[in-house]
C-alpha cells in the first residue's frame, strides 16, 4: 500500500525508485531503534496542495536529532523543498509523508557517524478511521522523561505505543490510553489526548508527552474560539463523568471517543466541543479556517 512499481522517493540526496532502493541490515537503528522521523501530510486547498506546518514538522526533526546525538546535514528550507518536489513526481495531493533519519552500520552501542535521510510520501486516510472509538486504559505506561527524551520522536520510542496498541485490539477495543509513571493521564500510542467537562477542555501538559503539532493547532484553535482550555496533570478518576474526548495527531488528525473502559462519555460526540474542534481543524488545513471563522 505504501509505494508502487512507479513510486519515487528520496533516499540521500536523490530521488529514487522505491522497488530499487536499498539499505543495510546492519543498521544500528534496525537493530537498536536509534533513529527519528516526523509524520506530516499534504492537502489538496484552491491554491494548490499544500503540506501543513512543514516547517514546523521539520524543525523537530532537527531537533529530534540532536536530543538523539545524530548529525544531520540538511537545513529545514531544504527538507521542505524536497519534500515540495517528491509529492509533485508521485503526482500526490492529499499524502502522508514519512521523513526517516536512520544511521549506518553499528552492532555497538557507540555514536554512528553515518547519518541517512529517506523520506516517502503515500495516499493514507485518517489513521483511526472516521468513527468515534472505543478506548481501554493500558497496562502499559508511557515511559519515563528521565529515561530518554519523550519529547523528541525516536523510531525506538514506538515500541511501548505498538504494545499498548496491540493490548487494546487483542482485547476488543480500538486503541489505548497510556498513564505516565505517577498515574497522570498521558497520551495514546500515537496520539494526543483531550477531554470535556462542564464546558471546559482538558489536555495533559508536556513532560510526559509528545507535544504535538496537531495538538498545538488545536490548541491555538480552541483559544481562538474562546472556549476554556487548560492543560495540567489529571486522574483517570478525573476522565469520570466527562462529557467528550478525543485524540489528536498527524496521522489520526481529529478523532473522537465514544468511551473509556467500556463507559460511554455522557455526550454523543457530534455534540461535543471537540466535534466542532474537529471541523474547524479540517478548514484550517484546507487554508478556508478564516473564511469560516471570526477569530475572537
Amino acid at each position: 500500500m505504501y509505494y508502487s512499481d512507479d513510486t519515487k522517493i528520496f533516499l540521500n540526496g536523490s530521488f529514487q525508485l522505491a522497488k530499487e532502493s536499498q539499505t543495510s541490515l546492519f543498521s544500528q537503528t534496525l537493530h537498536y531503534g536509534s533513529g527519528v522521523f516526523e509524520g506530516i501530510r499534504s492537502y489538496k486547498t484552491e491554491t494548490g496542495t499544500k503540506i501543513f506546518k512543514a516547517e514546523e514538522h521539520y524543525q523537530r526533526l532537527l531537533f529530534s536529532a540532536k536530543k538523539s546525538h545524530i548529525k544531520l546535514d540538511y537545513e529545514v528550507e531544504e527538507l521542505v523543498s524536497i519534500t515540495n518536489q517528491l509529492l509533485e513526481m508521485n503526482k500526490l495531493t492529499d499524502a502522508y509523508i514519512r521523513p526517516l533519519v536512520y544511521l549506518g552500520e553499528n552492532m555497538g552501542l557507540s555514536p554512528t557517524m553515518e547519518v541517512n535521510l529517506f523520506i516517502c510520501a503515500w495516499n493514507w486516510g485518517k489513521y483511526l478511521g472516521d468513527s468515534a472509538l472505543r478506548v481501554m486504559t493500558s497496562s502499559y505506561e508511557r515511559p519515563n522523561p528521565k529515561s530518554c527524551h519523550v519529547e523528541a520522536k525516536v523510531t525506538g520510542h514506538y515500541t511501548n505505543s505498538i504494545m499498548a496498541s496491540t493490548e487494546a485490539k487483542s482485547k476488543g477495543y480500538d486503541e489505548a490510553l497510556l498513564l505516565d509513571q505517577n498515574g497522570f493521564v498521558a497520551e495514546a500510542p500515537g496520539a494526543n489526548f483531550f477531554f470535556e467537562k462542564n464546558g471546559k477542555l482538558f489536555t495533559p501538559a508536556s513532560g510526559n508527552i509528545l507535544p504535538g503539532i496537531t495538538r498545538s493547532s488545536i490548541i491555538d484553535i480552541a483559544r481562538d474560539l474562546g472556549y476554556h482550555l487548560e492543560e495540567g496533570q489529571y486522574t483517570p478518576n478525573d476522565l469520570k463523568d466527562a462529557d467528550g474526548a478525543f485524540f489528536t495527531g498527524t496521522a489520526v488528525e481529529v478523532a473522537g471517543i465514544e468511551s473509556l473502559d467500556g463507559k460511554k462519555f455522557n455526550k454523543d460526540w457530534p455534540d461535543t466541543l471537540g466535534y466542532e474542534l474537529s471541523k474547524a481543524y479540517s478548514l484550517l488545513v484546507l487554508e478556508k479556517y478564516n473564511q469560516a471563522y471570526t477569530v475572537i
